[in-house]
Order: structure tokens, then C-alpha cells, then sequence
């Protein structure tokens, strides 16, 4: 198995392989599972994406799109990710699940392990999220594990919400 990047209560969150191939097809492809984040993928684009990810993290080793599992059974539920806010040095935090781990606190619990990684282990000042405004369900989790709203703006069309969290230890 892969190094684990950080793991909470019930899950590990470890770097994508080419063995994933599968998982990471309907993790980018189901429009249930990716409407708040972007267009669904096709198999081809989603391999080439995959193929992007494991180049980023030779690139950049503390960053990336990372499987998330079941510490139990290493059943794959979702992906976490770390990585730069597009056009920005800012760093953000986003999850996505599998339909039938919905409900189960799994984005809470995962996004409190993002959050213990990237001020424990990356000392990072403050860390962001960004959903669309429609997205009640992630800015519930969001609030519930320490982030404000920043700002809202537009782009691709789309009207999003910025959530900011600061590093308290630092800050």
C-alpha cells in the first residue's frame, strides 16, 4: 500500500496509484459525485488525470489529490485533496465521496485530518475551501470544522463561496 498522508478515527488518506484506475474513473465521471467541482471526465481524460496526479506528487510531494479509504476495510470512499487555489499561492482543502458514504460524517472527519496535516505537518499560516454557493452540505462541514466565510465571487459561470481557516498555533 502506498505511504499513508495522514489518517483520523476511521480513515486513511494515501496517494492514488495506477490501481485506482477504476475509483478514480467514477470519482471524476458520476455527475452526483463531481457537480459542485467540475465537468465530469470521460475514461480517457480520467486516465490523463490520474496520470496528472501521480506526476504531482513527485512535483509536489506534500500536495495532491489522495485516496481516501476505510481504515477497517480499505474500501475506497472518496479523495481528498491539498493543493494551490487556481491562480493563487493560496492553499486549499477539498474532499468528494462515494454517494453511499453520504451522511456518514466522513467529509467532516476527513476535512479535520486536512486540517491537522496541513498547520501540523506543513506549519501552512491558514488553509482554504471553495464551494459553489448552491452547496449547502459542504459549507455545513466546512463551518463545522473551524472555517468562515471569506468572500463570494464568480467564475466559469459559476457563483462560489471561499471559506478561510487560520492557524491559530501561528496566528
Amino acid at each position: 500500500m502506498a505511504a499513508i498522508i495522514f489518517e483520523t478515527e476511521r480513515l486513511l488518506v494515501r496517494p492514488f496509484t495506477t490501481d485506482d484506475a477504476e475509483p478514480f474513473f467514477r470519482l471524476n465521471s458520476e455527475e452526483a459525485i463531481i457537480r459542485h467541482i467540475r465537468p465530469p471526465k470521460n475514461r480517457q481524460e480520467s486516465d490523463i488525470f490520474l496520470q496528472e496526479n501521480l506526476a504531482m506528487y513527485h512535483n509536489t510531494p506534500a500536495y495532491g489529490r489522495w485516496a481516501m479509504l476505510l481504515k477497517k476495510t480499505r474500501e475506497m470512499v472518496g479523495t481528498f485533496a491539498v493543493f494551490p487555489l487556481e491562480n493563487t499561492e493560496e492553499i486549499q482543502l477539498g474532499y468528494a465521496l462515494f454517494p453511499e458514504y453520504w451522511g456518514q460524517g466522513y467529509a467532516t472527519e476527513s476535512t479535520q485530518g486536512g486540517i491537522s496535516y496541513v498547520f501540523e505537518r506543513l506549519h501552512l499560516s491558514y488553509v482554504v475551501a471553495v464551494t459553489e454557493a448552491v452547496n449547502i452540505a459542504s459549507q455545513q462541514v466546512l463551518l463545522r470544522t473551524g472555517f468562515t466565510e471569506d468572500k463570494t465571487y464568480e467564475r466559469g459561470g459559476k457563483l462560489l463561496k471561499k471559506y478561510i481557516q487560520h492557524n491559530t498555533a501561528i496566528n
